[in-house]
């Protein structure tokens, strides 16, 4: 899979819309043969590799590992970039009020909303979590909800891409626990959990626990009968912008829908609508890779999370449904004299510009004999078959930081069958109701350190890293049946090699 030749011109799409190329296009021949000989797969675990310490390239950060490790901007960033980065960054910790507020620049929030600041659900730029007691707040984490297509229209709409899901027809896309004065809130996530033995090699015996999703105090009715839940935890916000210049025939190489290798994995491309060009391309952010870009992304949180409507996402109500209408009746914060949303650009170009320079910190103890000796135990049982560890950006991305860089997010940026085990069993676009995309691993050994937790997983359930390896199947069971069956050293040292990250 690492590092597979495509052989086709375009990427082929059923929609006949997409037209992504499967070969570099932005490389000479001396370029191509460069990053085909630095991303090739190691096979050489008695010491680091060259350039691994520094995750993202030139735009890696050496500052102090502390509680802001995921803070700080591209090293690689010219003097306007930090300032844009710095406006950015207020931009992102703003508080939104409801309107009508003196402070104009500031209202808008809701009428429905999860938080009201996007650090509010990612605190530090770092991971969300659930809520730790019945008495905490699921300010980072929320429920998704769609229904399955009930008509022509839906069938349609989900056909060509318009929509990836049908939305719950009161609760919308999402459900939001806040309301501004003079509204119910949606209703309250609730989480129980069951205890799920699994015994490793060697007689240790792990504890996973599985959760159930429920919704109480609903403000607006009953949910459709046939309502998908699923769950989210806010992912980290660095690397984003490298992720992004990605050249699509990279991530295309590493695709194999049918498995033809027959290796067991057969990671796929999610297409979605680009709408500037209204054809489809890659999908790259979100759980389900929902989101072509970094802007896009940061747009939807805008208006699913917090209520502000943008540029990109201009409906000022948010989330709200027409069966809603008391929400749909609410004041909004536009103010026509700075723009006709209620974050009109700038704020989209400087809060997209801060979530794309997020910079990765560097690597820890790449030296370290047991974190060698984990990363081939990563590479020896199949991990690296998705978590793909590096790849070489395009020299057209969009901002010159981000061209040419070697950076290494552990990776393929495709859906996966993950099991029965953590299955939604709610379909979104291609990805259905059992396939995520492959979570980059950069930064993730210090997410104790900046969110002060371990939570891992979609949903956080994974108390810990060997949690979250357990709970693989599906396409990922060969995998983590191999951690399972390792002798008690090289699980440890593989979880070594994973806190390095």
């Amino acid at each position: 899979m690492i590092g597979a030749t495509a052989g086709a011109q375009t990427a082929p799409d059923r929609s006949g819309q997409v037209d992504l190329p499967t070969e570099r296009t932005d490389l000479t021949p001396e370029d191509r043969a460069r990053v085909e000989a630095v991303t090739a797969p190691t096979d050489d675990f008695s010491k680091a590799e060259n350039f691994e310490r520094m995750s993202a390239g030139a735009a890696t950060s050496l500052a102090t590992v502390n509680t802001n490790a995921f803070s700080h901007p591209s090293a690689n960033l010219s003097f306007e970039g930090e300032q844009d980065f710095k406006v950015g960054n207020g931009l992102f910790k703003k508080i939104w009020v409801p309107a009508p507020s003196s402070t104009q620049a500031s209202d808008g929030l809701g009428p429905l909303y999860n938080a009201r600041s996007c650090q509010r659900c990612h605190l530090k730029d770092g991971r969300g979590h659930p809520p730790e007691g019945p008495d905490d707040l699921a300010t980072s984490m929320f429920l998704r909800l769609s229904v399955p297509p009930k008509t022509e229209a839906d069938l349609e709409a989900l056909a060509s891409k318009t929509l990836l899901f049908v939305p719950e027809p009161t609760y919308g896309g999402q459900l939001q626990d806040f309301a501004v004065p003079g509204l119910p809130g949606e209703g309250k996530m609730r989480i129980t959990y069951e205890d799920v033995p699994v015994e490793l090699a060697g007689g240790e015996v792990v504890t996973l626990r599985k959760p159930s999703y429920s919704v109480e105090d609903l403000g607006y009715g009953p949910l459709d009968p046939e309502a998908m839940l699923s769950p989210r935890v806010a992912q980290p916000m660095i690397g984003l912008g490298l992720l992004e210049a990605i050249h699509p025939a990279d991530i295309l190489a590493n695709a194999d829908p049918d498995d033809r290798d027959g290796d067991g994995i057969s990671g796929k491309p999610q297409f979605v609508l680009d709408p500037e060009t209204a054809r489809l391309t890659l999908g790259r952010f979100g759980w389900k890779a929902s989101m072509p870009n970094v802007r896009l992304q940061s747009a939807n949180a805008f208006s699913g999370d917090i209520g502000i409507s943008t540029p990109d996402v201009p409906d000022a109500d948010g989330d709200c449904t027409d069966r809603q209408v008391r929400c749909q009746e609410m004041p909004n914060g536009v103010q026509e004299r700075l723009g006709a949303t209620e974050a009109p650009d700038p704020i989209m170009e400087l809060v997209t510009f801060y979530s794309e320079n997020l910079a990765v910190p560097a690597r820890r103890d790449i030296e370290d004999p047991q974190v060698l000796r984990g990363k081939e135990m990563f590479y020896a049982s199949g991990c690296a078959s998705c978590h793909v560890p590096k790849f070489v950006t395009s020299r057209d991305a969009g901002r010159p930081e981000h061209r040419f860089q070697l950076i290494w997010p552990y990776s393929d940026m495709l859906l996966h069958d993950m099991g029965e085990g953590l299955a939604d069993h709610r379909p979104v676009g291609d990805a259905d109701g059992t396939e995520w995309r492959t979570a980059p691993l950069w930064g993730i050994g210090l997410t104790e350190e900046v969110s002060g937790h371990t939570y891992f997983l979609h949903d956080g359930r994974a108390r810990t890293l060997t949690e979250a390896i357990l709970w693989h199947g599906g396409e990922a069971q060969a995998a983590r049946d191999a951690f399972a069956a390792m002798p008690s050293d090289d699980r440890a040292a593989m979880i070594r090699f994973l806190e390095s990250l």
